[in-house]
C-alpha cells in the first residue's frame, strides 16, 4: 500500500459558540482534532464558552475514508479534563469539489461550488459552502458538537498538495477514479 498522502488538508478552527459550562460559571475550552493517528491540539482560552481560537491545524490526509475527529475539551488543573462534545468533519463533499480541477479557473473569486446542507450523515449546524476563491477552493462549517447538552465549533477547510503528495485525482480517491 502507498503510504504517501493524497494531500495535506489544514483545518482553521475559528471559534466556539455557546460551549458547555464545565466549571463553576464557565469553560476553559481547547480542541483536539484526531486523523488516524495523528493528533493536534489548540491552546486553552480560559474563562469563554464562547472561545476564539484563530488557529490552523495541518494533516496528512492518507486515506479520505478515516475520520477527522474534532473533540473540545475543558482544560482542568487539579483533575482530569472534562469532555465537552465531539463532531466528525466530513471531508467527501469537499474532496469532490477539489476534483473539478482545471475547470475552476474560470470560475469568478467568491463562487460557490457546492452548497452542503446539515443531515443526519454529518455535524453541520447550517448549510456550508464550498467556494472558490483566489485559486484556493475552501470550506466554511459550523459543527454541531454530539455528547453534550450544546455547543458549536466554526472551522475552515482548505486543501494542499506538494511534493511527495499522491493528489487528489489519483484512482480510488472517495472511492470512485478519474482519469489523468
Amino acid at each position: 500500500m502507498d503510504q504517501k498522502p493524497l494531500g495535506l488538508l489544514t483545518i482553521h478552527v475559528k471559534k466556539g459558540i455557546n460551549l458547555a459550562i464545565r466549571d463553576h460559571r464557565s469553560s476553559d475550552p481547547y480542541v483536539v482534532i484526531t486523523v488516524a493517528d495523528q493528533t493536534l491540539k489548540t491552546r486553552v482560552v480560559k474563562k469563554n464558552c464562547n472561545p476564539v481560537w484563530n488557529e490552523e491545524m495541518t494533516v496528512a490526509i492518507k486515506d479520505p475514508n478515516v475520520p477527522i475527529r474534532l473533540t473540545v475539551f475543558d482544560w482542568d488543573k487539579f483533575t482530569g479534563d472534562d469532555k465537552m462534545g465531539d463532531a466528525n468533519i466530513d471531508i467527501q463533499p469537499y474532496l469532490d469539489s477539489l476534483k473539478m480541477g482545471m475547470e475552476l479557473l474560470r470560475l469568478p473569486n467568491g463562487c460557490a461550488i457546492k452548497r452542503v446542507q446539515p443531515s443526519r450523515h454529518n455535524c453541520l449546524s447550517d448549510e456550508s459552502s464550498i467556494v472558490w476563491n483566489n485559486g484556493k477552493i475552501t470550506q466554511d462549517m459550523i459543527l454541531r458538537l454530539n455528547n453534550v447538552e450544546c455547543g458549536e465549533i466554526e472551522v475552515m477547510l482548505e486543501w494542499h498538495e506538494g511534493a511527495g503528495c499522491r493528489g487528489i485525482t489519483s484512482k480510488g480517491v472517495g472511492g470512485g477514479s478519474s482519469s489523468t
